[in-house]
Formats: C-alpha cells, sequence, structure tokens
C-alpha cells in the first residue's frame, strides 16, 4: 500500500507543538514572558478537518495557554500539555476513543516524538525535524515546523477523502 492510500485510512491527527504546530522558536521578554508562532494557514486546515468530523489531538512535553486557547479557537479540545510519557498518552487516547492505530497519523519532529511515532498508523515529521525522526518518518512535508507541514498532511488526507473544499463557512482563523 502506497502513502496516498494509507493517508485515505486516517480518521485522526494527533500533532507535536513545538517544532510542529509552531516553528519551534521563541521570543523571549523580560520577565521570561515568551511567545511561539503558528501559521495561519495551518488554523484554515485544522479548522476544516475538525469540520469534517476528524479527531484532532495534541500531546506535547511543553505548556502553553496562548497556543492552547488558539486550538480551541480553531474547534481542538483534545490538547495533552507537559506530557513526560508522549507514548503512553497516545496509547491512552487510541484506547479511549477506540481507534485502530492504521487511522492515526502522528506528527513530530524531536527526538521527544521518536517513540510515539512508531505507535502511529502513519509517522509524519517536518522537513525540518532532526535526522532521526526523519529515518522513522512515512511521509516528510516538504514544509517547515510552523510554516505549513501540519496543513500539507490534513489537506491530503482530506482531498483523497474528497472533503478539502472551498469552505464558505470559515471562521476567521
Amino acid at each position: 500500500m502506497n502513502i496516498l492510500e494509507r493517508f485515505a485510512t486516517i480518521t485522526t491527527f494527533i500533532f507535536d507543538m513545538d517544532g510542529v504546530l509552531t516553528d519551534g522558536s521563541i521570543w523571549i521578554f523580560p520577565g521570561n514572558d515568551f511567545i511561539r508562532r503558528m501559521s495561519i494557514k495551518d488554523g484554515y486546515a485544522l479548522q476544516l478537518a475538525v469540520k469534517k468530523g476528524y479527531r484532532i489531538a495534541v500531546i506535547t512535553g511543553s505548556h502553553s495557554l496562548p497556543v492552547q486557547e488558539r486550538l480551541a479557537a480553531l474547534g481542538i479540545t483534545d490538547v495533552f500539555q507537559q506530557v513526560q510519557h508522549k507514548k503512553e498518552q497516545l496509547n491512552a487516547y487510541i484506547t479511549q476513543r477506540r481507534l485502530n492505530t492504521n487511522e492515526v497519523l502522528y506528527m513530530g519532529d524531536d527526538i521527544p516524538d521518536y517513540e510515539v511515532m512508531q505507535v502511529a498508523g502513519i509517522a509524519c515529521c517536518p522537513a525540518d525535524a532532526v535526522t532521526e525522526i526523519k529515518t522513522i518518518a512515512d511521509y516528510i512535508s516538504p514544509w517547515g515546523g510552523g510554516q505549513g507541514c501540519v496543513r500539507d498532511v490534513i489537506e491530503k488526507v482530506l482531498k483523497i477523502n474528497g472533503h478539502w473544499e472551498t469552505d464558505t463557512e470559515v471562521r476567521n482563523v
């Protein structure tokens, strides 16, 4: 089965946050405040996937209230932050939702994603992922983290399944 045929079976997208949903950089301000950068194009794809009935979750070792609020505005409520063992969290999510691992796509970019990527039906990474992650990825997006890699995989799945369309009722993403 080629990768496009495998994309057709996906019902659930799970993403790492830093380096996938964001570009992996932070801007540090006085008082230890910092901000992350996300792509509006990824946002469009995320909200459309939710609207079309796909499950989307985020599993991350970090914590960011602004990112959680942004994701909630896009319709994503399954956000697991400060996760020490991503593989255990993914397995629990799969069990709770009664999913088959073949329907799960996971996108990660760095060493903490290594084990969890081996559980998912399709392991994906952005173009700027570390070498170890690229070697186990089933698909490497031509786009970097926070620069369209999320939209890339969502768009592929939705197009293959006839769910990608011009959406005239899109929220402000």
